[in-house]
């Protein structure tokens, strides 16, 4: 158990982790900031934090952790402020989308009594706010840690335990490596969904089946917060965006040939892939 945990950001994500934390009793204390007394406020009477500061310098003292959980522009200049107000030897995670150029940037320029690691919980919605927070956001699901050459051992311990007390599974890796998969499988899905909606005109929105709304669900997602992580991760989402246009391609040209076992094949391969994955519906 860690004495105490400050987490900075009670949205969505933030709010459920201090919901997760508290329910599983991993810190006697959980500090939460906010740059709004009425987020602190509502967030203390969800049950995500012990308490809360609108003040950064007072909500991370004596904090052994701190976890950010703010939108990931804000994630590099935050941790230099307030990482001289952590304790030595305490250290500072986050849980952004993206982490090639944080990890890179804060590695480099934290002080070395300060130790930053890399997470981000696979889990989320389109919702966002304390009010949406949950303390089961995160039950089965995956956390990815990331660890270069230059990461603290123990800090990598420190956050792999919280994540691995908290979802099912943890997966350390590289933060280039986390970009790549990330880009595939969250930010082209997304760039997908909004392109979708703009190509669909009204008239056919309504009279939009139940699988056009699953597939463009993510669409809702929060405009504010999505232009921040697909442009700190554009190179690896235009390469995923290249290996999808070549799919889509090939299945245009083979239904303009109106070829029907070429069609079946391709869809059979990627039916076998899907169903590979039920275990995870």
């Amino acid at each position: 158990m860690v004495d105490r945990i400050a987490i900075i950001g009670l949205g969505l994500v933030g709010g459920s982790l201090g919901m997760a934390i508290r329910r599983r009793r991993l810190a006697r204390e959980v500090i939460g900031y906010s740059r709004t007394p009425k987020t602190i406020a509502r967030a203390t009477r969800h049950g995500a934090i012990d308490r809360g500061f609108t003040d950064l310098r007072r909500a991370v003292q004596g904090a052994q952790l701190v976890v950010l959980a703010t939108p990931v522009d804000t994630i590099i200049p935050l941790a230099k402020r307030l990482a001289p107000h952590v304790p030595i030897g305490g250290v500072i995670t986050d849980v952004g989308s993206t982490k090639e150029r944080i990890v890179e940037a804060l590695e480099r320029s934290l002080p070395r009594a300060v130790a930053f690691v890399g997470a981000h919980p696979l889990a989320g919605s389109e919702q966002q706010g304390i009010a949406a927070a949950r303390a089961t956001l995160f039950d089965g699901s995956t956390c990815i840690v990331t660890a270069t050459p230059r990461t603290h051992p123990h800090a990598l311990h420190t956050v792999t335990r919280l994540w691995k007390s908290i979802a099912r599974r943890v997966v350390v890796m590289d933060p280039q490596r986390h970009d790549a998969l990330l880009a595939a499988t969250s930010h082209l899905p997304h760039l997908l969904a909004f392109a979708l909606m703009r190509a669909t005109d009204d008239a056919a929105l309504a009279l939009a089946p139940r699988s056009f709304l699953d597939a463009t669900r993510v669409a809702k997602s929060n405009p504010d917060l999505w232009d921040d992580i697909l442009l700190s991760n554009r190179a690896a989402i235009v390469e995923s965006m290249r290996r999808f246009d070549r799919q889509w391609r090939g299945l245009r040209t083979r239904l303009a040939r109106g070829d029907r076992a070429a069609l079946r094949a391709l869809m059979a391969h990627a039916k076998s892939k899907r169903d590979a994955l039920a275990h995870r519906d």
